[in-house]
């Protein structure tokens, strides 16, 4: 039916004993929330935001719109693929430094929750692209600005990008950034291990 609202966009229904887990970024992350969702069925509410989170400019303005007042024990996010992006005037959407600073105010932010953070590197754009006009190279520089961040601020990171990378053929669109139905559940697997991994992370530290 037109106009309903697409699956991933619903709200779920908490179950009060398992931990919550939000879901942050842009069509990338919305293609891989209900395989999370199934993946981590019976070990965690997996919660995303409910609408694709653009660029880190849009980010800053609603992030604490995306926290609402959960208690989060896992925030999973990425930024990139829009601020990469190059714009009519040739320029990118979001600029590298401008990136840097929107992201720091975002961990900072997302750090007083309480959760956990983990970092999604943003996944790799094929040579060649169709529109919007995207360079390969410049992942790697925003990756590189947001990694930096996320080892200050002792971020997990979820490398999406290297975990993506060797498989491309067979889990990207071709020319185009983002994912067929098999490759969202490919990368699901990634991000679920990774979420795990988060849940468990904090209460073993320096445990052994």
């Amino acid at each position: 039916v037109a106009g309903d609202v697409r699956e991933e966009f619903k709200p779920i229904e908490d179950d009060p004993d398992m931990p919550r887990v939000l879901l942050i970024g842009d069509s990338i992350s919305v293609g891989y929330t209900l395989p999370v969702r199934e993946k981590l069925a019976g070990e965690a509410n997996v919660h995303r935001v409910l609408e694709n989170c653009g660029p880190t400019s849009k980010g800053v303005q609603r992030l604490d719109a995306w926290l609402g007042d959960g208690n989060w024990d896992v925030i999973h996010f990425n930024f990139g693929l829009h601020d990469l992006k190059i714009m009519e005037n040739g320029k990118h959407q979001v600029p590298l430094d401008e990136y840097e600073e929107n992201l720091e105010q975002m961990v900072a932010r997302m750090k007083q929750t309480g959760a956990e953070l983990v970092w999604a590197s943003t996944t790799p754009v094929p040579d060649p692209v169709g529109a919007p006009e995207r360079h390969s190279e410049d992942v790697i520089k925003y990756n590189a600005v947001a990694a930096a961040i996320m080892r200050e601020h002792s971020v997990m990171i979820d490398d999406l990008y290297e975990f993506a990378l060797p498989q491309l053929e067979v889990i990207q669109r071709p020319e185009n950034v983002h994912f067929t139905e098999k490759g969202s559940e490919v990368l699901a697997r990634q991000v679920a291990e990774s979420i795990r991994e988060a849940l468990v992370g904090p209460k073993t530290a320096g445990g052994g």
